[in-house]
Formats: structure tokens, C-alpha cells, sequence
């Protein structure tokens, strides 16, 4: 699904993925001859193993565990909330591949997985945009943000999901889970880890965390995460859902709105960068945007902001220390794991910088 380079692919031979097994298994959910079934590994860093198939003129991704479910975490590597997602949403305004099955049968290929539609496009990793002319850089950054609002005013009872999460306590849940990961990853406290995992609890805003507000929440919704059209700003998949749930809005907004204030890079920001020479929309415009599509107040968002941003910079502050704990114990398969991992501490003192209102978080 993402645009690739003869780099990033290698024959599924490499891999032991047994296609005649995948042939039997997907060949009753898609209306292709896989006679000649053909697989590409594609790397990338990617926490889920991740193929393209292809068989004449038409191509799928197989996404998969990275090993036998017995050996992960129990809520690691959710390819099957992945999976129903996208079926949930096909056919809604959100762009998603479409999917053809879920297969948990670990015997077809050694792990559980599923597989969906290729779909052409381009993946822009880096939020800079430096690939594209500065006169429309801005209209990129404004699809991914009404994609954005239009999942978030996704009915999602309508699409049967239900039980995809807790309706209310999303805030209280997640500070305390990412508290739990944190303190599981780190051999000595982090000062401004300790610091957030204290103050947030007490400053969730006043009814953040009721029904009221619960939305289809993506939960890594970046520019990198997001397939656009091969010549023009328009999206045309949204990817990588494995910790979409119910939660709230403003939480998928301020970890979008991260890059205005993480450095360019291996956590690829542009908030050290001159983002008015790069063509890029200020934070309060991206802001006042997303609220003009989803009726929601400038001013209230603006009020609590501080929270959202520093709840999300606890989280990557987090994630960020895991990675650390797998450089330790020599697990760590991305090769830019050491340089991610050094962010961690970074990350958590501008969390609690914004918490204490140390930064000015949505100049014009």
C-alpha cells in the first residue's frame, strides 16, 4: 500500500511465507485468479510483519503478528481490531482499503493475519513536505486534518461498534495504562514522567472524560500514516489503525498536532524549523479549522490544550521508553531504535513543560 522502492521489498521465499496456503485461505474472499500468487515483503519499521501480494493485475497487503499470539502481549499487535475497523468503515466518507479476511488459524503462515486491498498512492513521511512545491504543502495538511474531522463525526454505533471501547474514562484509562507502561520500561524514574503521571489525573478538563464526547479515535494519526493520491493533496486511505478505539476527539487532534512542537527527525516534527518558510499552516489555524468542521469552540479547545498536548507527550514519552527497554535487551528491530529511544527523556520534559504553561502552544 505504501509507495515503494525495489529497496523495501524482498521475494516471500526470504520469509518462509507459504503461499500455497494463502492461496487456499484467501481465495474465496476475492474474485482473482491466484494462480501465480506472488509476495514482497515491505519493511519500513513496522511493528506488524507486513506483505505485498499480488497475482496478475491485482494486489493485496497480508498484514500479520510478528509471532504466534502466545508469545505477544495480550492487547500488542491488534491486527484483528485493525481488521474490523476497516470493515466497519467501508463504505463511510473515511478512505480505507477494503478488507478481505481475517484469518486467526496460525498454522496457514506461523501468525495470525489479514489482508486488504492494495491501494495506489504516496506516503509522505516527513511532515516538512520537502518533496512538494511550497505553494501546496498547506492543502496537504488540511486534507489530513478534515479526514480527521470526518472520522471523528463518524456514527459509530451505526457501524456496530459498540463494544469497540469504553463509552466514558477515556483520559483516566489512558494515563493510567501508559503510567503502567512506562514504570514497566525504565530502570531509573524519569523526573518529568513522575511529574505528568501526578499532575494529569487532576487536570482532566470537566467532562472530558463523559460519553458526551466519546468518537472513533484513530490514535496514531499522523501525515505518515495516511496514503494520498499519487498527483494531488486528496487522501485516499487512511492506515495503520491498531490503536484506533473509543475515546476522545481532542486527543487525536493534539497527537496530530504533536509535529508543531517535536523536532524534524527520527520523531519527525517541524517545530524546530521555520514552519512559515516550509508553507506549513500555524497550530491555531489547524485548530480553528478542525473546529470550524466539527462545531466545536476555538476557545474551549484553546483553554485545555496544555492538557491534551502534555497527556499525548506522557504517552509518546512512554513509548518512547519501551523502545529503550527493547535497545537494552537487544530486541530493538528498527535500526534508528537507539536514536528514537534517546527522545524519551526530551519528550517528557516538554510534556511537563506544557503543563506548567511553559510554552506557548498555538501562536498564529
Amino acid at each position: 500500500m505504501k509507495t515503494l522502492t525495489h529497496k523495501e521489498t524482498a521475494p516471500a521465499a526470504a520469509h518462509g511465507l507459504d503461499l500455497r496456503a494463502l492461496t487456499r485461505c484467501l481465495a474465496p474472499h476475492v474474485d482473482a485468479d491466484l494462480a501465480g500468487l506472488q509476495a514482497e515483503r515491505i519493511s519500513g519499521g513496522q511493528s506488524n510483519p507486513t506483505w505485498r501480494l499480488s497475482s496478475g493485475d491485482r494486489a493485496w497487503v497480508l498484514r500479520a503478528k510478528p509471532g504466534p499470539v502466545a508469545g505477544l502481549l495480550p492487547s500488542a499487535h491488534a491486527i484483528e481490531r485493525e481488521f474490523r475497523v476497516l470493515q466497519a468503515l467501508r463504505g463511510s466518507p473515511v478512505p480505507v482499503p477494503r478488507a478481505r479476511v481475517l484469518c486467526e488459524d496460525e498454522s496457514v503462515i506461523g501468525a495470525a493475519f489479514y489482508v486488504m486491498d492494495w491501494v495506489d498512492g504516496r506516503i509522505l513521511r516527513d511532515a516538512r513536505l520537502p518533496g512538494l512545491p511550497l505553494s501546496e504543502r498547506a492543502a496537504y495538511h488540511q486534507e489530513a486534518l478534515r479526514v480527521l474531522a470526518v472520522l471523528h463525526r463518524v456514527d459509530w454505533r451505526g457501524a456496530g461498534l459498540q463494544d469497540f471501547g469504553r463509552h466514558s474514562g477515556f483520559f483516566g484509562r489512558l494515563i493510567h495504562r501508559w503510567g503502567q507502561q512506562y514504570r514497566a520500561s525504565v530502570v531509573e524514574p524519569v523526573a518529568a514522567m513522575e511529574r505528568l503521571a501526578q499532575w494529569l489525573p487532576g487536570h482532566i478538563p470537566s467532562g472530558a472524560d463523559g460519553e458526551g464526547n466519546t468518537c472513533l479515535t484513530h490514535g496514531d494519526f499522523r501525515l505518515e500514516n495516511l496514503m494520498f493520491h499519487p498527483e494531488r493533496a486528496s487522501v485516499v486511505a487512511v492506515l495503520d489503525w491498531e490503536l484506533a478505539t473509543l475515546g476522545h476527539p481532542l486527543s487525536d487532534l493534539a497527537y496530530h498536532c504533536l509535529a508543531w512542537h517535536l523536532p524534524c527527525g527520527v520523531l519527525r516534527g517541524f517545530g524546530d524549523q521555520d514552519r512559515a518558510a516550509l508553507g506549513i499552516p500555524s497550530e491555531r489555524e489547524h485548530i480553528e479549522s478542525y473546529c470550524a468542521q466539527t462545531g466545536r469552540s476555538v476557545d474551549a479547545v484553546l483553554a485545555d490544550w496544555p492538557f491534551y498536548l502534555a497527556c499525548n507527550l506522557f504517552r509518546l514519552g512512554a513509548i518512547l521508553l519501551g523502545i529503550a527497554a527493547r535497545v537494552r535487551e537487544g530486541t530493538a528491530a528498527n535500526p534508528d531504535a537507539l536514536e528514537i529511544a534517546r527522545m524519551a527523556v526530551p519528550v517528557a520534559e516538554l510534556g511537563w513543560a506544557m503543563a506548567q504553561g511553559q510554552v506557548l502552544t498555538h501562536k498564529a
